[in-house]
């Protein structure tokens, strides 16, 4: 990417985007820094939801697992492992949320919250301590998603070099035990009984790193979003007068954790009057297409009560589409709206210091905020809503 670009990318990385999209002259154009994106939006889920396009593995695993269906047996082991311990998780923000102080900084308070409300889900507390204490370490280290800073990234390989010794030593030891005949005790427990037998004990300590930072980091940074645009676009302290389902989907659409996704063309294709040769990366962001005027009113504004009447025909894919779409979306959902509601539950919540425009790298996060948080008690005109 030439320099004048990058600053303009770090600047205003989705106004970067939306400019890239605009003067495209075809359905698809050139990233400066690689691959090709979908701008056109119902090219951009024909080309999701192609199965000829979309055969083969899944590249969320990479190459980790040898087919799809052992794909598709880890990510139902989990979201089956995460469903059932949501009663737990809940009560966990029932006791968590009061013991947060009156100001908290964010997107790390966010994490943290969802760290400490999954922490025996991820790994039950009989586990190795100095794994646990990783674990515990990584979430706010830069493990989650990639630090735009050169040192914390270095930082983060450091940390990352010994979690994942401390893990594999501890998956050497789970498999030696062999599995508990109660059934998964953790996130641990259900990728090791959902892999096939032969994949290697480095390859189950990524599996499950992988799926660790979906679950804290996902669901962390979209808690994150939500608050924050919530409390931007609404009097300070005052209760919000929407649902918080609606706040919850309306924060997925507006700002895209995930904001692009992107996997290898397969053959050569012409796809938006391009000619894409096997091999290039072929993108589509979600951000594009749930900013798009011809599918949405006012897209850029930030509106929970569109989702009083939900149109399924619009284009809302913050956890994917097609053959690949996240096999745990609607649990993270009810999960970011769990705390988002344990969070605002008589409570006046202020945010200090924030502005929507993301940090961008692998996915998009919100720039350092604090949210002041006063426990008065408060009359709501709506009460929240868990879906």
């Amino acid at each position: 990417m030439a320099r004048a670009d990058l600053r303009r990318f770090h600047r205003d990385p989705l106004g970067f985007l939306d400019d890239l999209s605009r003067r495209r002259t075809t359905g698809v154009f050139r990233l400066p820094w690689g691959g090709w994106c979908v701008g056109e939006t119902d090219l951009a889920l024909t080309v999701l939801r192609d199965p000829e396009f979309n055969a083969g593995l899944s590249t969320f695993y990479g190459d980790l697992l040898p087919s799809r269906s052992a794909q598709l047996a880890v990510g139902h082991a989990v979201r089956n492992l995460v469903r059932a311990r949501l009663p737990e998780y809940r009560e966990n923000l029932a006791e968590a949320v009061p013991r947060l102080p009156a100001a908290t900084s964010w997107p790390e308070a966010g994490t943290a919250l969802l760290h400490e409300c999954t922490a025996d889900l991820l790994l039950h507390p009989a586990a190795a301590p100095d794994l646990r204490r990783l674990l515990a370490r990584s979430v706010g280290a830069g493990l989650l998603i990639r630090s735009p800073l050169m040192r914390e990234r270095a930082r983060a390989e450091i940390l990352r070099a010994r979690l994942f010794a401390a893990l594999i030593r501890h998956i050497g030891q789970r498999r030696a035990q062999g599995g508990d005949p109660g059934g998964p005790r953790d996130l641990l427990d259900a990728v090791l009984d959902a892999c096939p037998s032969e994949t290697s004990e480095d390859d189950v300590a990524e599996l499950y790193v992988l799926l660790f930072r979906s679950i804290v980091g996902n669901v962390g940074y979209a808690v994150a979003w939500t608050v924050l645009l919530a409390g931007l676009h609404h009097p300070p302290g005052a209760p919000w007068p929407w649902p918080t389902d609606r706040i919850v989907r309306e924060a997925a659409r507006h700002r895209p954790f995930v904001w692009m996704v992107g996997r290898p063309v397969p053959h050569p294709v012409e796809i938006g009057g391009v000619a894409l040769r096997p091999g290039a990366i072929l993108s589509v962001s979600p951000y594009l297409l749930h900013h798009d005027e011809r599918h949405w009113s006012r897209p850029h504004a930030f509106d929970p009560d569109r989702w009083a009447h939900p149109d399924p025909r619009r284009p809302y894919l913050p956890f994917g589409a097609g053959p690949f779409v996240c096999a745990g979306a609607a649990l993270a959902r009810t999960m970011a709206g769990d705390a988002v509601a344990a969070l605002a539950g008589d409570a006046r919540l202020t945010v200090l210091g924030g502005h929507t425009r993301p940090v961008v790298t692998n996915a998009a996060a919100p720039h350092a905020f604090t949210l002041s948080r006063t426990t008065e008690p408060v009359t709501r005109s709506h009460a929240p809503e868990r879906r």
